[in-house]
């Protein structure tokens, strides 16, 4: 210990600033690589929070004593990644994350005493707020959401009554955009979860501000074209697929390319018709009436005349014979029925007008022995099969005007080839296994390099120069010069105590050990011996100059 107080008295203030420096860049590389590499590794807990949610997080974990780290300007919360997964589960009972929006919870906190039935009907509608802006967010493309309702009340004794609307805006994720059809499903879940409130009254909006669909009612028409759309854009992707997984399976993976063009009529026609049979008649009813009648007549007596009214006419002879009359009458009224047929037929929406089929095909590619690759187009022949092949498998009909076009020509990429088994990673490491590997060594580098090139150069230089200013703090009077042989120059010498320390102007003399041959004089042998005994410590440090000297 006396020792190497000894020599950092001897160093100087400069050096002695450099051994300090360095000793303390070494202890502080040292504990950054026990930072570094005891700390936990680090996973993402919950990612794109509200900044309220993200404080009520921490506080939470905070509570919990698991340490965390905020990142992407507090929107993100990172924990040790054996206890994400418990986390999660502890966080999900107190109802975190919410998405920044309450829902029937809300219920939880309120009195049942204090509040009266205003409060209670705005909680409701907050509630239920919250819960349909969870529900949205379910979707994988809704980032955010924000659901406003609006349920008016009916006025007593009023006969009218307004229907509830709701107006929603949704943050999308990766500037994605809502389908038609997704637009649909978000106002079929928000209209099934109100009472009384129709798929027309729920507006939507995104958060560049366009508008998916109206509220308003008049949004029909928008509707049926977007469905419209949405079902052309099915039926080409889906016959499309048939004509490529058709002729993949001889043309090979990768070998065709098929693009289907479909004209749709979306007019809805009911037609009304009837037709009647002249020559389907049918009697429906015969209805026969039959009348007759009898009458008698007197004789010449009864008979009127003008000669018998006159004054001087002679009276008729009373019983005359008389004349009887008797009548019959028939009538027959005969109904018929014609055949009549009455056709009411609806011709629904979506029939195909027309089809427009693209093929693009490839050709055979051969490979020599040596290597080279030569390219054959098909013959028309195959052209033909693969033609009456894609018009079969997408019903081709000539008289709706349908067109099938197969065309051969070289691809400019390679064949797809088929992915080998994934064997996993090697040893069982993951990206972030080798990440840590890499930096470690990295750091290993960086110590070794530090210790070599800048640490033990430091340590030697201020090392050499100890034994000198030893020398001449000893204040030794005498020099004790080692003569190893006669005619030989001594090797080294102690200083005397007056002389001032000073840099050699020559380099020493050096002994060959080869021609001493054995022959000391004894009395420097003795004189040597006894400077050692005298000044311990200076002769320690000569030595030790002697041990670190540059051969």
């Amino acid at each position: 210990m006396d020792n190497l107080l000894g020599t950092l008295r001897t160093l100087g203030p400069v050096k002695l600033a450099v051994v300090v420096a360095v000793t303390a860049a070494v202890i502080g590389l040292l504990y950054a690589f026990t930072a570094r590499f005891t700390q936990p590794d680090m996973t993402l807990l919950y990612g794109e929070l509200d900044l309220t949610e993200a404080s009520e997080i921490a506080s939470r974990l905070e509570g919990m004593g698991v340490p965390y780290t905020l990142t992407g300007d507090g929107t993100q919360i990172l924990v040790p990644a054996d206890v994400a997964l418990r986390m999660r589960m502890a966080l999900a009972e107190d109802g975190l994350p919410s998405g920044g929006s309450i829902g029937y919870e809300i219920f939880d906190k309120t009195d049942a005493l204090s509040g009266g039935r205003a409060m209670m009907d705005v909680n409701l509608v907050r509630a239920l707020e919250g819960e349909l802006a969870r529900t949205i967010r379910t979707f994988s493309l809704v980032q955010a959401a924000r659901v406003h309702l609006v349920m008016p009340k009916r006025e007593l004794f009023s006969q009218d009554r307004q229907e509830p609307t709701a107006s929603i805006i949704v943050k999308v994720r990766g500037g994605n955009r809502l389908s038609a059809g997704q637009v649909a499903a978000i106002r079929q879940v928000v209209a099934a979860a109100v009472p009384g409130l129709s798929t027309e009254r729920v507006s939507i909006v995104d958060d560049k501000g366009t508008l998916l669909a109206r509220g308003d009612g008049d949004d029909v028409a928008g509707a049926v074209a977007a469905a419209g759309e949405d079902y052309r854009a099915a039926l080409e992707g889906r016959l499309k697929q048939q004509v490529e997984d058709l002729l993949a399976q001889s043309l090979g993976v990768g070998k065709v390319r098929a693009q289907v063009s479909a004209e749709i009529d979306f007019d809805r026609i009911t037609t009304s018709s009837e037709e009647y049979d002249p020559d389907g008649q049918v009697i429906r009813s015969t209805q026969t009436v039959e009348d007759g009648s009898s009458s008698s007549e007197g004789g010449a007596a009864a008979g009127v005349s003008v000669q018998n009214e006159l004054p001087e006419a002679a009276a008729p002879a009373a019983g005359g014979a008389g004349a009887s009359k008797t009548s019959n009458r028939t009538e027959e009224t005969v109904n018929y029925e014609i055949s009549k047929t009455v056709r009411n037929h609806v011709t629904e929406a979506g029939s195909i007008k027309r089809l427009s089929v693209a093929v693009l095909v490839d050709g055979v590619t051969t490979a020599a022995a040596d290597g080279t690759q030569t390219y054959q187009p098909r013959s028309p022949e195959e052209i033909e099969q693969i033609a009456a092949l894609v018009r079969s498998a997408v019903g081709f009909d000539a008289e709706r005007g349908d067109t099938v076009e197969v065309v051969n020509m070289p691809f400019t990429h390679e064949p797809a080839e088929e992915l080998a088994e994934d064997a996993g990673p090697p040893l069982g490491l993951v990206k972030s296994d080798f990440m840590r590997i890499g930096e470690m060594a990295a750091m290993i580098v960086v110590a070794l390099l530090i210790s070599l090139l800048v640490l033990r150069p430091l340590m030697s230089h201020a090392f050499r120069a100890a034994p000198a200013a030893a020398g001449a703090a000893a204040g030794s009077g005498g020099a004790a010069v080692a003569q190893l042989a006669p005619g030989q120059a001594p090797a080294t010498a102690l200083p005397p105590a007056a002389a001032a320390p000073a840099q050699p102007t020559q380099p020493e003399a050096m002994i060959d050990v080869e021609r001493v041959d054995g022959r000391v004089r004894e009395s420097a042998i003795t004189k040597v011996g006894e400077i050692v005994d005298k000044h311990p410590d200076e002769t320690l440090n000569i030595i030790r100059n002697w041990m670190y000297e540059e051969a």
